[in-house]
This record gives structure tokens, sequence and C-alpha cells, in this order.
């Protein structure tokens, strides 16, 4: 793929150093520099170029605003504690990417040309990229059917487009533990739908749960199994684990579970670090007891956003379950240091999941 960077007009160029002295938040402040490609079935992918961040005209028939046809992804550029710029595992991200065209019948992007948008685009920004401690520039794939038609296909013609943000933790109160709420009402995906692609259309069904779990005081709703609405999937859109001692347990993938790439990393440092792992199905019940007892002595969740995100409060069936003092626990601490430590290039990094980017 060649991409073009064009200049952008000096109206719409942003001062990133005094934007970065500022609040960021998460996905707030966008880059002023933002990728895109066209696709249609005479040219596949075409057009691509860097140019200002601006507003997409789309028709008003476009397949994405009536039927959904729509994937992204989402992955962080660092700095490095030597200067350096690095990505963490992004060619998993573009794979990712890829599989969820398949689910939702759109053209797959290579993963070369997904990672040379990536750099490229980094290159242009980065003057964008927050270098305090927890915080990086996120960088937001995404693709869109374009095509103008009423009936319910999938389009003959996409957009494929990267925009940046330069963000501070996901959540609000850092590496701090959550309080989280099972749903019984509300389901996310089902086995045989499109729980495993990364979509709008998932999180869009997730809005009312978690809109009914803050108004009763919880940071993110926990999702059950739509068959019996008992089995522990996910945590808002986050992998989640207990931990038992040594050992941490989470759910299998079962197709309506999205496969996260932190969950991926997580699987190879554990033994690593000495714990071990095991996919299981989570009774809900089950795990309040557990909880109860002390058997269970920490849970977490994790995900690019926030990493690994520490849970202080379980609530099932309307009953609130502390979980051990309420606090991070070692195993979170000890995988989140880790993690995040490679990504800033303060740990070894083994299994070659830095992408560096020169500058």
């Amino acid at each position: 793929m060649e991409i073009k960077i064009n200049e952008i007009p000096a109206e719409l160029k942003k001062d990133p150093a005094k934007i970065l002295e500022g609040t960021l938040g998460f996905g707030q402040i966008f880059c002023d520099r933002m990728f895109k490609t066209t696709y249609t079935p005479e040219k596949s992918w075409h057009d691509a170029h860097i140019g200002a961040y601006e507003p997409i005209v789309l028709d008003p028939a476009a397949l994405v605003l009536h039927y959904a046809q729509e994937i992204f992804e989402g992955l962080k550029a660092y700095k490095q504690n030597d200067g350096t710029v690095a990505m963490f595992r992004p060619e998993m991200n573009a794979q990712r990417f890829n599989n969820s065209a398949k689910r939702l019948v759109m053209p797959e992007v290579p993963v070369e040309d997904q990672l040379k948008a990536f750099e490229m685009l980094v290159k242009e920004l980065v003057d964008w990229i927050p270098t305090k401690e927890g915080y990086s520039l996120y960088i937001r794939p995404t693709m869109i059917a374009t095509t103008p038609i009423l009936g319910v296909q999938p389009s003959k013609e996409y957009l494929f487009y990267v925009i940046c943000s330069p963000v501070a933790g996901y959540f609000a109160g850092g590496f701090k533990p959550v309080s989280i709420t099972t749903s019984e009402e509300f389901v996310r995906a089902a086995v045989g739908g499109i729980g495993a692609a990364k979509t709008g259309g998932n999180y869009a069904a997730s809005l009312m749960a978690a809109k009914v779990a803050k108004e009763q005081g919880f940071d993110q709703v926990v999702w059950l199994d739509a068959n019996h609405h008992r089995y522990i999937e996910e945590m808002g859109g986050m992998n989640i684990m207990f931990v038992k001692g040594k050992k941490i347990f989470t759910c299998p993938l079962t197709g309506s579970i999205l496969p996260g790439i932190t969950r991926n990393s997580v699987f190879t440092l554990a033994p690593e670090l000495g714990y071990s792992i095991e996919e299981t199905m989570l009774d809900a019940d089950q795990i309040c007891k557990e909880i109860d007892s002390g058997e269970i002595s920490e849970i977490f969740a994790c995900g690019t956003a926030a990493v690994i995100t520490a849970v202080g409060n379980f609530s099932h069936k309307g009953v609130n379950h502390q979980v051990a003092d309420g606090q991070p626990g070692d195993v979170s601490k000890n995988l989140y240091n880790t993690l995040t430590g490679i990504q800033r290039g303060e740990i070894a990094d083994k299994h070659g999941w830095v992408h560096r980017i020169e500058i």
C-alpha cells in the first residue's frame, strides 16, 4: 500500500504541547491528523493517505448507518524510557481486525498495510504521545460500510480510517479497584452471534445494562451467558479473571467473548511469574460463595484500554461481596507492573511483543 502524506491547513493544526499539559481523560481529545483509504470492488484498497482530522461525509443511505456493518480496534503507542516510540503487539490487533471483517462480510486489510498505516501515522503524531506514567497515544482503526442502499446486504464499498487520541488511564481512579455487578436482565452476546467480533453493535447492546449499573453505584457490568444467565463471560468490554492463591481462572473463548490481546499476554506471562491459568465455566453463584469464604483472593479484568483493573466489590443478585480487603492484590499488581514495564521498555521484552517505530 502506497500512503501519501498531505499537508493540513493551518487552521486545522493543533498545539500538542499545550494539549498534553491539560487534562486528557480517555478518548476525549483527538490528534489533528488521520489516515484514510477507500475500498471498491474494482480497485480494492486505494487512495491511502494521511491528512487532516476532519468530518467524514456519508450518504444518508450508507449501509453503516442502517445495518451497523462496522468494525474497529484499539491499540496504543508509548514513549519508552530510552526515548523511542513503540506499539504493543499491533500485529495481533491487525489480525483480530481482519477476523472481525470476515465475520461481518467486509474486506480484509492486509496486516502489513495496517502496520504501515499505524507506523506512518504515529510518526506524524510523535509530539502527541504523552510521557506520564499510565498515559499513551490510543490508536483507533475503524472500517465502515459506505454503499448507499437500503436492502439488507453487505456493502460493496468501504472506508478504512485510523484516528488517534492522547489518553490517561481508562478509569478515572487510576489503578484502584472497581465495583462491578452482574446483569441478569440484559445480555451482551450469544454463541453463534457476533460477540467475538469487535463491532459497534456489541457495545450498543451493552449501554442499557451499563446505565443501570452506574445508577446503582457500580463502575462496570459483568456479562452472564445468554443461555442460562449463570456463567460469567466478560466485564464491560474486558476479559475477567479470578485468583485462588497462585491459580488464575477465566472463562473459555466460547464464541461470544472477544479474544483479548491483553488476555493472551496474561496467559503467557502468568506461568513465568509463578501462576497457573485454567479456562473453565464460572458459575456466578459459586463465585460469590468462594469470594465470601476467602477462597477467591482477587478478581481482575484485562484489556488494552486499562491493561489490568482490580475488582474490589462483586455484586450478584443484589448482594455485594467484597473481594478480600477490597484492594488490588499481589497477582493483579504483579501482572500490571510486568505488562506496563514491557510496554514502556523497563522490563526486557522476551516475546518480541514491542513493535518499535523508527522516528
